[in-house]
C-alpha cells in the first residue's frame, strides 16, 4: 500500500489568507493538531496548533505573520511502512503527500494509517499471536515456518523489533489459527523462547468451551 492510495478525502488545506482562528477550529472539526498551508499547489509547511497558540493575534491572516513551519512530507509512490516512520518520527497527526514533481496532493491522517496499516497488516484477521525472543545469529524464517506449517498453520503476518544493546530479537507472529497450544509446545521443544501469545477473549472463551464439549463426549463414551 502507498501514500497516494490512502490520501484523505476530507482534510482542507489552510491558506495563507486563513486566519489562525480558522486554523483552530478546522483542527477542532477534524481531531488534528496539525493542518497544511498550501499556495495554488506548492506545499509552504505544517502548522500546528502551538504554533498559532503563540501568535500574538491569531485573528489575523496566516500570512501576516512569521511562522518556522515544519515541512515534513511523503512522495505519492512512498509504502505505508516509510509514512509510518516519517509519523511516528515527528509525532505528526498529519502527513502532507506530494507528486515526483513535488505538487501538493493532500494529506494521511494518522487515524487513516492506522487503519490501512491494519487491514494490511492482517490484524483483522481471526487468529492468535505468538511474541517469540531469540539471538539475531539463530534467526531462520524457513524454521519458523516450517515449525508454523507442520501444526497446520499459517502466518499471516510478521514483525522484527530488536533490543537496544543486544543481539536479542523480538519476532511476532500472527497466524490463522486461534488455538496456539500445539504451535507454542512445538516452539518450546527447538528450544525457543516464547515471550507471549495472545487470543482475542471471545475467540479464547469460545475454544475452551468447544474443549469442555469434546472432554465431556469422551466421558460419556
Amino acid at each position: 500500500m502507498i501514500a497516494k492510495e490512502m490520501i484523505s478525502e476530507i482534510i482542507p488545506a489552510l491558506k495563507t489568507s486563513d486566519t489562525g482562528i480558522t486554523a483552530l477550529n478546522w483542527m477542532d472539526v477534524f481531531k488534528v493538531s496539525h493542518l497544511p498551508i498550501v499556495n495554488d499547489k506548492e506545499f509552504l509547511g505544517l502548522i500546528s496548533e502551538i504554533d498559532i497558540f503563540d501568535m500574538n493575534m491569531p485573528e489575523e491572516p496566516l500570512g501576516n505573520h512569521q511562522l518556522s513551519l515544519l515541512r515534513p512530507y511523503v512522495i505519492e509512490g512512498q509504502h505505508v511502512f516509510e509514512i509510518m516512520e516519517v509519523a511516528s518520527k515527528l509525532k505528526l497527526s498529519i502527513i502532507p503527500v506530494l507528486d515526483v514533481q513535488k505538487n501538493y496532493l493532500g494529506v494521511i491522517t494518522t487515524m487513516e494509517l492506522l487503519q490501512h496499516f491494519t487491514e494490511f497488516s492482517a490484524l483483522r484477521s481471526p487468529g492468535g499471536i505468538i511474541v517469540i525472543e531469540l539471538n539475531s545469529n539463530d534467526f531462520s524464517m524457513s524454521q519458523i515456518s516450517q515449525i508454523v506449517e507442520g501444526n497446520d498453520a499459517k502466518i499471516l503476518s510478521s514483525y522484527i523489533s530488536s533490543h537496544p544493546d543486544s543481539t536479542k530479537l523480538e519476532l511476532t507472529l500472527k497466524l490463522n489459527v486461534i488455538d496456539l497450544t500445539s504451535i507454542i509446545q512445538t516452539f518450546n521443544r527447538y528450544n525457543y523462547t516464547i515471550r507471549g501469545s495472545f487470543m482475542k477473549y471471545d475467540d479464547e472463551e469460545d475454544l475452551l468451551d468447544e474443549r469442555y464439549d469434546l472432554l465431556m463426549r469422551y466421558l460419556n463414551i
